[in-house]
């Protein structure tokens, strides 16, 4: 998600149109639906070894751990990862640490959320996945990776979160508290869309016309409610900055130079968040990755879905057919 400053003054607006009466009458209907709408998903509580850890699996083909983004949950893994449903691969979709229904355990670590994903595997029977991730998931899909190359067939990473020369500063703190308030995150998504748009790594300028809107729109749905993710997001944010940088250290037992399989990144010259030389500069620190460049799109690559989701399908099926000659 995009580095998102907030005015006291401009969140002040937001509050005063969630004040009225009309509004608090659509915020309530509008909250329920978004929960209503995970409900009806069809997600699981699982108990591993790690904890408790929520899932939703779709499909029975080659499996597929997708690991959403930043302000996420399973239902934004589903969202993103509806292309594979379509192509036929089976997608479990995990909720990260602080997000729905999996708790944030004391003093978190990325090898804890790595470790995580192991656990949920081993719970469904599952021996052996392809990876997809978007934007901050990079982080600990990574590290799964590293830790686990026996169990990783296949890497995507789209827009990763991507350590470089190039700063991307946090949302400032005050705003997590502000944002945990179902109501003012709300009336923030309702009425400050270009703030919303900006948070989500649309870029400045942008043309977003209809279709785009409606992108923006499905992906914003999934950062509701906020109470539900908000630890989660703020862990991404201010949690993983000394393990994030460990990925791309020649030293470290679980860098990207030592990850092996096949990676496929994917990054827009105007993303705002996870910036392209960064994005670059971590594609050529694997010893066997191909970066995929768009022109433009930002964050969520708008615009350039088809393009994009049919790559990643091809990429996908090399690997599960030559793994298939493998075994």
């Amino acid at each position: 998600m995009a580095r998102m400053r907030i005015g006291l003054g401009i969140m002040g607006i937001g509050i005063a149109l969630a004040g009225t009466g009309a509004v608090t009458a659509r915020y309530l209907r509008e909250i329920r639906a978004a929960r209503d709408r995970i409900d009806g998903l069809g997600s699981q509580v699982v108990e591993t070894r790690c904890g408790p850890i929520e899932y939703a699996r779709v499909g029975d083909g080659y499996p597929v751990l997708v690991v959403h983004g930043t302000f996420g949950g399973f239902d934004q893994g589903l969202l993103t990862a509806r292309p594979l449903i379509e192509a036929g691969f089976q997608v479990i979709a995990v909720s990260r640490f602080g997000a729905l229904r999996t708790p944030m355990p004391e003093n978190a670590t990325v090898d804890m959320q790595a470790d995580a994903f192991a656990c949920l595997l081993d719970a469904l029977g599952i021996e052996k996945v392809a990876v997809f991730t978007a934007s901050g998931g990079a982080v600990s899909s990574i590290r799964f990776a590293a830790r686990y190359p026996e169990r990783t067939s296949a890497l995507v990473l789209v827009s990763p979160s991507a350590p470089g020369d190039v700063y991307v500063a946090p949302p400032p703190k005050a705003a997590f508290s502000l944002m945990r308030s179902d109501f003012v995150y709300w009336a923030m998504v309702t009425y400050l869309r270009p703030l919303m748009q900006r948070m989500v790594g649309v870029p400045a300028g942008f043309d977003v016309t209809s279709e785009i809107d409606a992108e923006i729109t499905d992906v914003l749905a999934t950062t509701l409610p906020s109470s539900a993710r908000i630890d989660g997001f703020y862990y991404d944010n201010y949690g993983v900055t000394s393990e994030f940088y460990e990925e791309i250290s020649e030293t470290s037992p679980y860098s990207v130079y030592h990850i092996e399989l096949p990676v496929l990144v994917i990054s827009a010259l105007d993303d705002p968040v996870a910036v392209h030389e960064n994005v670059r500069g971590l594609a050529e620190r694997f010893p066997n990755a191909r970066l995929y460049v768009l022109p433009d799109g930002g964050h969520l690559i708008l615009g350039h879905s088809e393009e994009v989701d049919a790559e990643i399908v091809r990429f996908l099926r090399e690997d599960a057919t030559t793994l298939e000659k493998s075994q």
